[in-house]
């Protein structure tokens, strides 16, 4: 029973999100209580909520801090040259953007975090995307999906856990595992180039007249970079002003936009020159400790944000316009990540998840033992995305690995099979990171989900057949 209570009340959130019945916080927080109390446990819904809170309540002090330090050093100009760099290889061609943005993305995952690497590439990404009239949903799957794949890396989490629950060297799991999994990063790239020209083809190729930007509009908007300045001097920044004639023309006008179009404000107030180089040493000097361990994320993050803010904003004043100009991503993220520590703290507080985990591993039918990396691999799909990496890499994976140790099926095998599915995992509404991309994105979860489910997951299965190709799984 609690086995189906648990798939049911899965679906049920993900049915309702995606027709846009409920806003996730509700259904995060309503749907959980309202199967709680079917479970006939709704007395210790209190407890399990508090469980769910105590057991994410680092993961969002982190989330908040990092938006606050992220979002100063967006505010004092460090990426800047990044955002520059990607829009001189751009050149305001669609596809060229959906490509920058996978590799942006695939870039920043080196940090190990998804948290940072969405905030950072939706910061660069967002104004790009908005100017041209891009898919928002086509920035968040492809920058959730190339961070899926990077997020194997053995500091990233799923290695490092796997290689606990069976007691085996990070090292053995992750290094056999690069050449299926730069098979899979090839893989996003190419959907990547795919997407952007279908973004192309439908915003023109950069030969509508009509696709101008008023900056008026621009400055109202919410925006984490900032608003962009016109490139012009008439009040307007051209986007794309090629007209319909040959495509050398429109190649030169693309040239022309490129130079002109502008996705930062190069005056912006907040901007702080002469401290560009103590910015970045204390960014790299960060991401440093963290892939180090120096000491825990969201302390490393309380304690980058208050140095930030002191030094590049000295004045209170300052310090608190910085504060309140990103309240609304902190407020946002934050009220999702306890929102869903309901949801998790029902889901291991009833059973369900022990009972959904034991109901999976049953029904792999006696044959398939000595495939049981293959079955693995299969089931890491939906299993990361209905329950947490811990749940699966502590509470599944040590009990597929004895089952596939009966038929002669080595642990380490079964380590590098379990790591498939973590492209999908990453846009699970069970992962904090996604409604940073969401929430920065300005894009509904379930539009996100309803894109890149179908594309994660044959991501997922293009790492699987590589791995099986090169006899790595």
């Amino acid at each position: 029973m609690l086995t189906i209570l648990g798939f049911a009340m899965i679906a049920t959130f993900l049915v309702l999100i995606m027709m846009k019945k409920m806003s996730p916080i509700a259904a995060l927080v309503l749907i959980p209580a309202l199967f709680c109390v079917f479970v006939g446990k709704g007395a210790k819904l209190g407890d399990y909520v508090i469980d769910g809170v105590t057991s994410l309540a680092p993961t969002a002090a982190m989330l908040m801090f990092a938006i606050v330090y992220f979002g100063v050093m967006i505010d004092v100009g460090l990426f800047d040259p990044v955002v520059r760099g990607i829009l001189k290889f751009a050149k305001a061609d669609p596809m060229r953007i959906v490509v920058g943005t996978a590799i942006l993305a695939a870039i920043v995952s080196l940090d190990g975090d998804g948290s940072t690497t969405f905030m950072i590439t939706v910061s660069a990404m967002y104004p790009l995307y908005k100017r041209l009239k891009m898919s928002l949903v086509v920035m968040t799957g492809v920058a959730a999906m190339a961070n899926g794949v990077m997020n194997t890396l053995p500091w990233g989490g799923p290695t490092a856990r796997a290689a606990t629950a069976l007691k085996l060297d990070a090292s053995d799991i992750f290094v056999p595992m690069i050449p299926a999994l730069a098979v899979g990063l090839l893989g996003v790239f190419v959907l990547s180039y795919v997407l952007g020209m279908r973004e192309r083809k439908r915003l023109g190729v950069l030969t509508l007249n009509e696709i101008l930007v008023d900056e008026k509009v621009e400055e109202t908007e919410t925006v984490l970079v900032g608003a962009g300045s016109g490139a012009s001097g008439t009040g307007k920044a051209a986007v794309a002003t090629g007209g319909s004639g040959s495509g050398t023309d429109a190649e030169d006008d693309e040239a022309g936009d490129a130079e002109r179009f502008q996705v930062l404000d190069p005056n912006r107030s907040t901007l702080r020159p002469k401290l560009y180089w103590f910015n970045a040493l204390l960014t790299a000097t960060l991401l440093t400790s963290m892939i180090m361990e120096w000491l825990p994320i969201p302390v490393l993050f309380l304690l980058g944000a208050a140095l930030a803010l002191t030094v590049n904003f000295p004045h209170i004043p300052d310090q608190k316009a910085r504060l309140a100009a990103h309240a609304d991503n902190v407020l946002n993220v934050s009220g999702m990540v306890f929102a869903a520590a309901v949801f998790t703290g029902v889901l291991q507080g009833t059973g369900m998840v022990d009972h959904m985990a034991r109901w999976m591993v049953d029904v792999i039918p006696e044959g398939m033992g000595p495939h049981m990396a293959l079955v693995t691999g299969i089931l890491s799909l939906p299993l990361t995305y209905f329950m947490s990496n811990d749940g699966f890499y502590f509470g599944v994976l040590p009990v597929l690995a004895e089952a596939g140790a009966a038929h002669g099926v080595t642990p380490l095998e079964m380590a590098r099979a379990s790591l498939v599915g973590q492209p999908l995992h990453m846009s699970s509404p069970l992962v904090p990171a996604v409604y940073v991309l969401v929430g920065m994105a300005k894009v509904e979860f379930g539009d996100h989900t309803k894109f890149v489910v179908k594309w994660a997951a044959l991501t997922c299965l293009l790492i699987l057949g590589a791995g099986i190709l090169f006899g790595i799984i």
